[in-house]
């Protein structure tokens, strides 16, 4: 049987992650707002026709590269990150033979629905 990644979570590997995977997200979020922000400023100081550069473009910068790289500790660890928005996240699993996730979504306590890989979030069983 062929399977779509290299690392399986257990249910208590899962679980055990959840504390750094939440700071990640948060971090993530929080960057992603900061980002948004700048680019709302950027597109009205274009369009009032003046030239960007200076510590505001680095600062985005910089923010973009900590979004890039916070995004890259969770595919290191293959954790799927579903919607940012939601903060939903699928931990690759094994479940009776088969290769499913592990769905959790931020604000929610603890792990506690699956899915198959092919049905997504409007597939999830109560574990």
């Amino acid at each position: 049987m062929t399977h779509h990644f290299k690392k399986h979570y257990t249910l208590q590997e899962a679980r055990a992650m959840l504390p750094q995977v939440e700071c990640w997200l948060q971090e993530m979020i929080k960057t992603r707002n900061a980002i948004a922000a700048y680019e709302a400023w950027a597109e009205k100081q274009l369009a009032l026709g003046y030239d960007l550069g200076g510590s505001k473009t680095v600062e985005w910068l910089n923010l973009m590269d900590q979004f890039r790289a916070t995004s890259q500790k969770l595919e290191t660890k293959e954790i799927q990150l579903k919607n940012l928005e939601r903060g939903l996240i699928d931990f690759p699993s094994i479940r009776n033979g088969l290769e499913v996730f592990l769905c959790w979504e931020l604000g929610e306590n603890d792990i506690r629905f699956w899915h198959d890989i092919a049905s997504g979030y409007a597939g999830r069983k109560a574990i």
